[in-house]
């Protein structure tokens, strides 16, 4: 019974979600348009994300790099390492990371805000005063975290190839020159492409899970922390799916 009734708590909140991302869709394009609250968000989800996603994305490259090195030693194939390294951050590793990190810090953010902002009656207040709260506060925030996304995952995939340049050069000599040829010789359309347009649908899904989270809390500040908490980990979880299905679906249009 318990499992029965956690299946059921799970697809109720799956249909309020759907509901939730309906009522989103609806008022995206209906005046009035929050063109400085959007790139407000965008300064704040974005920008100050940058610090924590390069970091990320640098010791993410160096890392891989030096990982991979002794094997690729052992068969004799060590001068692919750029071209190795680069396809696997291009095509999974930095988009995938990249959205988790972003999940792990905005997601938890928007959660928390919004769900203080509805504990403590802001939300409400703002519906009585004649402003649409859900325009100023959820399009903005899920348009910004849409759009963001793909931003810093090009700049952690350019940060991080940085960093496995260094990381073939603590024991090897490669010249700047040589290993962006080598990187760029062996990445092709198909590789950046579908990694690219994935990146949309993870920031779609951290921004609109984050604030439905907020914008539902209940329970006072107990509720503002599961608010938080939760929104990290569903969103966690619906980029892997994402992930999965944009794999599958490349696979099917013969992209990889």
């Amino acid at each position: 019974m318990k499992q029965i009734s956690s299946l059921n708590a799970a697809l109720n909140e799956a249909g309020d979600i759907s509901r939730f991302t309906g009522r989103f869709l609806s008022h995206w394009f209906k005046p009035r348009y929050e063109v400085a609250e959007f790139f407000r968000q965008c300064f704040i989800i974005g920008y100050k994300s940058l610090p924590l996603v390069g970091l990320t994305g640098f010791i993410m490259g160096l890392v891989l790099t030096m990982q991979l090195r002794p094997s690729m030693v052992d068969y004799g194939v060590e001068s692919q390492l750029p071209a190795i390294v680069s396809i696997a951050l291009i095509r999974e590793i930095g988009p995938v990371i990249t959205a988790l990190i972003f999940a792990g810090k905005i997601g938890s953010s928007i959660g928390a805000e919004l769900g203080s902002m509805r504990v403590t009656e802001q939300i409400d207040a703002m519906e009585v005063s004649g402003t649409n709260p859900f325009k100023y506060l959820v399009v903005t925030r899920v348009f910004a975290a849409t759009c963001m996304l793909p931003v810093l995952v090009m700049l952690s995939d350019a940060i991080a190839l940085y960093g496995c340049y260094l990381g073939v050069n603590i024991r090897g000599d490669t010249s700047f020159n040589l290993f962006w040829t080598q990187v760029f010789d062996n990445l092709a359309f198909y590789d950046v492409l579908p990694a690219f347009v994935k990146t949309f649908f993870f920031g779609f899904a951290v921004g609109i899970i984050g604030c439905y989270k907020g914008y539902n809390s209940r329970k006072g500040t107990e509720g503002v922390g599961r608010s938080a908490n939760s929104a990290v980990v569903v969103s966690s979880i619906i980029i892997f799916v994402l992930d999965l299905l944009a794999v599958q679906i490349t696979d099917l249009l013969g992209f990889y």
